[in-house]
């Protein structure tokens, strides 16, 4: 018996909470929705809202790069075949295409407006990465590319009058009318309390999922708020078995995970084991640079075989002051810890990284639900297929934030948008159920995901997740919570079940998604695991 996941978190009654209008609403402030509300601004008033402040999103922290074709000696057709072939036969070959062609001229955008982009003369400076045929990776300040690139967006988004930005606003929900289209959010606003914002159109950019493992490199608000407010409000959710898993992770006992770029591996370090063997030639050709799949599932095998916590990377054979030139971020990381990368081995194992499943989307941004489109690490839009190419992240979060941010602003009702606000009074009942701990049911939801629906996964354990979250579920779903470790548990509830149950149904093996009790790929499931509330 599964739970009611009821349609809206909190009660809603519109007559008297605070609300506003606005043309285009943007939710999230990463790389996808900064862009969606640039290009939105050109026809339109915008308001984008995120969850804390501008500087708290995955985008801010990733680290090696952003893929593109900048080179004359590299090809679109290579880009493109590289993606594919790391996506396991589950890429969307139209997808593909149009973020490959489109990459190359939004990148040269986001360096006339300001990135910081690491230079040799008048050409990007570019690394090899896993998976990648041609060295395309450019990158900011050595291994800070997220933060040049965050930063250059925000400078343009706060110069442009008609984009309103509000920091610390939680979205609870979504609105929809009783067509299901969408008429905008509610949430909360640090400063003002509760407030509706109605929106002619929405955009949800509202990241990734890795803060419902235990071991992960996302920030604190990668709750999956985004995943459960569209599931909620009727959207189909595609491909959330599969989890990307980052194979390098500083790993230090008591500390938080800490991303060690994929670019170091890019510019020649080793992975060794305990025993200070070199081992990733015995799982691939590649060695080092297979895709990231290959790699996480290597090293958690490498531990296993060896009974060790983690692996290291070794790069002491590095030329002097190369690693602190060209990964500055890591190299003080790693004094941080004592580590002399001169002398010492880094330690490492691989963490929950990336959602390439998401809220289904199609080649415009747009969602099963009118009015609503999907950006960024929220959105299913084919790209990444079964696993992600590194760096394809960034440059998928331009393509379709362009995207959608011109659809969402040419889709505006000439009606105007207050002829769109309905009358919303919706009431949860009291419910007489024992309270729970909600911080605790989080720590232990965490454990439980990395245990059960972590890199390797088997039905006996997949089963007795969803029996557990379901337990979880009985005594937090009914509940109506004030505040945002409520909220955000309620919504990780909501999306480790789904989780659960698309690891469930997929019974093979393919690119992130790893079953021991079915290790092979199987061509009856080259299709995508779809889900709807109904």
């Amino acid at each position: 018996m599964q739970p009611e996941i009821r349609r809206y978190l909190t009660n809603i009654d519109t007559v008297s909470t605070q609300q506003f209008f606005t043309d285009v609403l943007v939710v999230g402030a990463g790389v996808s929705g900064l862009r969606a509300a640039i290009e939105a601004s050109e026809k339109c008033s915008v308001t984008l809202v995120c969850k804390d402040t501008l500087e708290k999103s995955n985008s801010w922290l990733a680290q090696g790069g952003i893929a593109s074709v900048l080179d004359k000696d590299d090809s679109l057709e290579s880009h493109y075949e590289d993606t594919i072939r790391t996506g396991c036969g589950l890429c969307n070959n139209e997808t593909v295409r149009l973020v490959v062609q489109n990459g190359p001229k939004l990148v040269h955008e986001l360096k006339d407006w300001g990135t910081e982009f690491d230079m040799v003369g008048d050409k990007f400076a570019a690394t090899l990465e896993g998976g990648h045929s041609f060295a395309r990776i450019a990158h900011s300040h050595g291994d800070s590319t997220g933060r040049g690139i965050t930063e250059a967006l925000i400078r343009k988004a706060r110069g442009i009058k008609n984009i309103n930005i509000i920091e610390e606003f939680f979205t609870i929900d979504l609105i929809t009318d009783q067509d299901k289209n969408c008429l905008g959010i509610i949430g909360y606003n640090s400063k003002l309390g509760t407030e509706i914002i109605w929106g002619g159109s929405t955009i949800l950019a509202t990241g990734g999922a890795g803060r419902l493992y235990r071991e992960t490199t996302n920030p604190r608000v990668a709750t999956a708020d985004g995943l459960a407010m569209a599931y909620r409000a009727g959207a189909v959710l595609a491909d959330l078995e599969m989890m990307q898993f980052h194979p390098t992770t500083l790993y230090i006992a008591g500390a938080s995970r800490a991303l060690i770029t994929e670019a170091l591996r890019g510019e020649g370090a080793i992975l060794i084991d305990c025993n200070g063997d070199r081992f990733m030639s015995d799982y691939n050709p590649a060695g080092e640079l297979a895709p990231r799949d290959i790699v996480s599932q290597s090293i958690l095998s490498q531990m296993l075989k060896t009974n060790s916590t983690h692996v290291y990377l070794d790069v002491r054979h590095f030329k002097e002051g190369f690693f602190q030139k060209r990964f500055p971020y890591i190299y003080e990381l790693c004094k941080d810890f004592d580590i002399d990368v001169r002398k010492d081995l880094i330690p490492v194992r691989p963490s929950a990284h990336y959602m390439i499943g998401g809220i289904k989307t199609d080649l415009q941004a747009r969602t099963n639900i009118k009015g609503l489109f999907a950006v960024g690490e929220a959105a299913a839009t084919g790209l990444h297929g079964a696993n992600r190419l590194a760096s394809n992240s960034l440059v998928e979060g331009l393509v379709f934030g362009q995207i959608a941010g011109k659809n969402a602003a040419s889709d505006i009702d000439s009606a105007g948008i207050e002829a769109k606000r309905t009358r919303v009074n919706y009431h949860v009942p009291v419910s007489q159920r024992t309270v729970l701990d909600t911080a605790d049911v989080r720590n232990s939801l965490r454990a439980l995901m990395w245990r059960n629906i972590g890199i390797t996964r088997h039905e006996k354990a997949l089963q007795e997740a969803r029996e557990i979250i379901l337990f979880w579920q009985r005594y937090v779903m009914d509940k109506v919570f004030d505040d945002y470790e409520g909220w955000e548990c309620q919504n990780m509830l909501t999306v480790a079940m789904l989780m659960a149950e698309s690891a469930q149904k997929r019974k093979e093996s393919r690119g992130v998604h790893y079953r021991r009790d079915y290790p092979e790929k199987k061509e009856d499931f080259a299709f995508h695991i779809e889900t709807c509330m109904v």
